[in-house]
């Protein structure tokens, strides 16, 4: 008998700790943002620790680039719009991976060919090529790597990555496949609401 309750004790609290969690999302990854403090678009700063408690979306570009970068910012461009039409409260957060070339207002003038709204959307620089290698490769799984002697092209991932308000790194998508825009809208608005 004392088998019995004990099971019906624990089946109560499984169901109540269910109940009380909300809906979650299908998650693929599990890592910590590595500590940082960058210099934004705005020539002001933007760290980590001003993402804790907000949900948000991180990719890698560079302002230079002549073929991943400009579909990767197009979409998530979109996203920002879909967003905001949604009323969900996301940040975005764009990691130059040239930040030689990539100064504060070369990034202004790269985003606003987009027309970028910059209420929620930071482009950081301000740190060396080692540096955003290291955040790249142990925060979002990704390599990065500098152009070969003739070329000005780096080698970056072309994820998107959804960031939870402890700052960890949940999910990976696409950067470039629509169907995968579809999946991050569905997520946010499933953490969101």
């Amino acid at each position: 008998m004392k088998y019995i309750k004990s099971i019906g004790a624990l089946l109560v609290i499984v169901l109540l700790l269910a109940a009380c969690s909300g809906s979650k999302i299908e998650t693929n990854m599990s890592r910590d943002i590595q500590p940082f403090t960058f210099t934004t678009q705005d020539n002001k700063t933007l760290s980590n620790k001003d993402l804790e408690g907000k949900w948000w979306i991180a990719d890698m570009i560079f302002t230079n680039c002549t073929s991943v970068c400009l579909p990767m910012t197009a979409n998530m461009t979109k996203l920002q719009k879909q967003a905001k039409r949604a009323n969900l409260d996301v940040q975005f957060v764009s990691f130059s991976v040239d930040p030689k070339r990539d100064t504060p207002e070369v990034l202004k003038k790269y985003a606003e060919q987009y027309g970028i709204d910059f209420s929620n959307w930071s482009f950081l620089t301000g740190y060396d090529f080692d540096t955003i290698k290291k955040i790249s490769i142990k925060s979002f799984q990704a390599p990065v790597v500098k152009p070969a002697e003739d070329s000005d092209q780096y080698t970056h991932g072309t994820s998107f990555y959804l960031v939870n308000p402890d700052g960890e790194v949940v999910k990976r998508y696409s950067g470039l496949k629509k169907d995968d825009m579809n999946q991050v809208m569905e997520d946010l608005y499933t953490v969101l609401k």
